[in-house]
């Protein structure tokens, strides 16, 4: 019998040690079983750090489980398992270890594993090592995201053991970046953090700037003394000075609980009613107190027999500032990494200085280009025509019409812009065609005529477009190759759109001086502008060359229209945006010279983006200025930038 209980005891203890040695998780978890239990965030980490340290391939499981509330403990055994809610009062179990459907169990008979926020956030960070150097990219991808939106220093080891095992070359340089910047952020180590700083002092990324500031933010602090060891002064302040007002100064004292707090008028009134006996405060009638130095002297009174707080003098505000230190302490206690962060912001912000006059460039260059091609059109029927077109910004929108019709008969993006602008061209052409014939014809040499009529013109064009297509912007969409920006860093960029824009204005310009210099019709053009009367003894006729400058030049305008539709509101009000600035662009560069027109949009680009950059909130303000700066330059270069040479110049 004996033998039989021995032999018993033998095989139960060597099942255990088996189980045992089949799942090393659950062991795991037993040896920690009170402090899982528990669920404190003070003692909870050692438990935390074994299981995501194990090495277990169950590990990662058992931890999002934790963190998710999914993990229970049975009761009767006190073992902890991975549950699933079947209903309210039942749940189904699985191992840890194996991954084995458990069976269906009551919930009486279980405790559900329940982490505070804190532990959680323990959790997740533990959790970051395993997503990191999971197989799938897109994972690792996340997790570094995750990473970048809420940094931590538990983070940073399990970091950097995942660099080096990272097979993706652009995931490992995203890596390796963050890492830099959670070394300056939490590493304990001061040389690394220092040689971190000066590796990053010429990245621009918002994120590196985020990461320094607050290594050299300040506070105001205050002693009397010695300064604590801990601080990192930054520099010394001056009660009274602009950097520190003196009642600031004093207020600072009293929060700190360094000096009395000032008695206000309210006080005293409040206190002197409260202490009102028989018409009296302390020992002062009450019928004296108009005078507010009796008031004063009454609440001294009663400040000497302990009733209230005593005054606070200015002498006493001067002597308690005189006692204290006031400084300025960085965040970071360290002098060697602030002194480190100030050098890397101070070259940081001298390199964003540069990319942003830069970016600056971009921008003036791109709004030049789109003034360039609003103002090409008017370049011909105003510089070379004299005509005052009125109504030439609504030949550009007439031109953003055509590419929203359209697109609404071809779907496809880029084939319809492809035929959306010879077609702008042809219709624009068109129509202006039409009204020189019609109506500019018989006004030439009256200019106040001639701008009246095309001014009614224009506001009929304008309510034809309300009556066609409404009053709400129609879409004209870019092709999908022109989505996005063309990012140099993270401050300059420019949109693809505006790059198209800046090339389709070159493009014209080549265009018009190929016209106007290799072809007969150009060779017309610039002889009826030199001399009409000469060019028609030659045998041209003035008025057919006028009708097809006015066309081509209306044309372009429909082009315009396609190009800025791209990326502004296609209304009827579209060609009021631009027709000012197309008149400032030919008048400015030189009426009459297409290098004017070039040097016109650019001047004015330039200094509008500057005007806005000196006041970015008001860009009316920008544009008021702008105008006045033009007044005052053209009564100086009445002529323009490029002054018209030859017999038309004085005309």
């Amino acid at each position: 019998m004996l033998r039989l209980l021995m032999a018993s005891l033998v095989l139960v203890l060597g099942t255990a040690v088996a189980r045992a040695q089949d799942a090393p998780m659950q062991t795991l978890l037993q040896d920690h079983s009170a402090t899982i239990v528990k669920s404190s965030r003070k003692t909870i980490g050692p438990a935390i750090d074994a299981v995501a340290g194990s090495g277990l391939p169950q590990a990662q499981v058992v931890l999002q489980s934790w963190q998710a509330k999914d993990m229970w403990l049975r009761k009767e055994d006190g073992l902890f398992f991975r549950a699933e809610k079947i209903d309210s009062k039942t749940y189904r179990l699985f191992d840890f270890d194996t991954d084995a459907d458990l069976g269906a169990f009551a919930k009486s008979d279980l405790k559900q594993i329940k982490p505070n926020s804190g532990i959680r956030a323990l959790l997740g960070s533990a959790l970051v090592r395993f997503q990191l150097l999971d197989p799938d990219p897109a994972k690792r991808a996340d997790a570094l995201l995750s990473l970048e939106r809420d940094p931590s220093a538990d983070a940073l080891e399990p970091l950097r053991a995942s660099i080096d095992d990272e097979p993706d070359d652009e995931l490992r340089a995203k890596k390796v970046r963050l890492e830099r910047l959670l070394t300056i952020g939490y590493d304990p180590d001061e040389p690394a953090r220092i040689a971190a700083i000066q590796e990053m002092s010429t990245d621009l990324g918002v994120d590196v700037r985020a990461t320094l500031n607050p290594l050299v933010a300040t506070s105001l602090k205050v002693y009397a003394g010695e300064a604590p060891a801990a601080w990192n002064i930054a520099t010394s302040l001056t009660p009274g000075s602009d950097q520190l007002p003196r009642a600031e100064a004093y207020d600072l004292l009293v929060a700190e609980k360094l000096a009395p707090p000032r008695v206000s008028g309210d006080d005293i009134r409040n206190a002197l009613i409260e202490n009102i006996q028989d018409g009296q405060v302390a020992e002062v009638p009450i019928h004296r107190f108009s005078d507010p130095a009796i008031r004063e002297i009454a609440y001294a009174n009663l400040a000497n027999a302990g009733t209230v707080p005593p005054l606070v003098t200015e002498t006493d505000i001067d002597a308690a500032l005189a006692a204290h230190t006031f400084v300025q302490v960085f965040a970071d206690p360290s002098p060697a990494v602030t002194t480190a962060a100030s050098a890397a912001l101070e070259s940081i912000s001298y390199r964003v200085g540069i990319n942003q006059t830069i970016d600056l460039t971009l921008d003036a260059l791109s709004l030049a280009s789109i003034y360039f091609l609003a103002a090409i059109g008017l370049a011909i029927t105003f510089g070379v025509m004299g005509v005052i077109n009125m109504a030439h910004g609504e030949f550009i929108m007439m031109g953003a019409y055509t590419g929203y019709v359209v697109q609404q008969f071809i779907p496809d993006h880029t084939l319809s812009i492809i035929v959306a602008i010879p077609l702008a061209f042809a219709v624009t052409f068109a129509a202006g065609v039409a009204m020189e014939r019609l109506v500019i014809r018989w006004l030439y040499n009256r200019p106040l005529e001639t701008l009246l009529a095309t001014f009614g013109i224009s506001i009929a064009l304008q309510q034809l477009a309300k009556n066609i297509f409404g009053t709400q912007a129609r879409p004209l969409t870019s092709p999908g190759w022109l989505d996005g920006a063309l990012e140099l860093n993270d401050v300059v960029s420019i949109s693809y759109i505006r790059i198209a824009i800046f090339v389709l204005a070159l493009i014209f310009l080549a265009l018009f001086l190929f016209i106007m210099k290799r072809t007969r019709l150009g060779l017309e053009i610039r002889a009826v502008t030199q001399n009409p009367r000469m060019a028609s003894s030659m045998g041209i006729n003035p008025n057919r060359v006028n009708m097809l400058t006015f066309g081509l030049g209306s044309g372009i305008a429909g082009i315009a229209g396609v190009a800025i539709g791209l990326f502004a509101k296609v209304t009827s009000e579209l060609g009021s945006d631009y027709i000012v600035q197309s008149f400032m662009t030919v008048v400015v560069g030189g009426v009459g010279n297409i290098w004017g027109t070039l040097a016109g949009a650019t001047m004015i680009g330039f200094l509008q983006k500057g005007i806005e950059w000196f006041n970015p909130s008001n860009t009316l303000a920008a544009q008021t200025y702008m105008i006045v700066f033009i007044i005052i330059f053209i009564q100086f270069r009445p002529r323009g930038i490029i002054a018209l040479k030859g017999r038309a110049a004085g005309d």
